[in-house]
């Protein structure tokens, strides 16, 4: 059963950093292109970051360049996203997704979810 479970989350002051975790079950996390989603309320499901499956390019939505980095440790079968100097902006539920062809780091492009984490960003 292919399964992604996703932990880290929580609240953190503005500048503060977190970590999100996604363990991978069912299946081998690198053969498939992985990413990171969030949604904010009343938001639509936005890309964070991908790893492409076919030569481990990284992609970053602007909003996020410089401040999150996506990475992944095939021993574990678990991927991450360190989020650095984060913002009240940042704030949302985060998913972790994975596909087996890469097309494009798009919420409509990944095939299998995780159940998603809340990250808050306030003082």
């Amino acid at each position: 059963q292919v399964q992604l479970v996703e932990s880290g989350g929580g609240l953190v002051q503005p500048g503060g950093s977190l970590r999100l975790s996604c363990a991978a079950s069912g299946f081998t996390l690198d053969y498939y292109g992985i990413g990171w989603f969030r949604e904010a309320p009343g938001k639509e499901r936005e890309a964070v970051s991908c790893i492409r499956s076919s030569d481990g390019n990284t992609i970053y939505a602007d909003s996020v360049k410089g401040r999150f980095t996506i990475s992944r440790d095939n021993a574990k079968n678990t991927m991450y996203l360190q989020m650095n100097s984060l913002k009240p902006e940042d704030t949302a539920v985060y998913y972790c997704a994975a596909v087996g062809t890469f097309v494009a780091c798009g919420p409509d492009d990944f095939d299998y979810w995780g159940q998603g984490t809340q990250v808050a960003v306030s003082s």
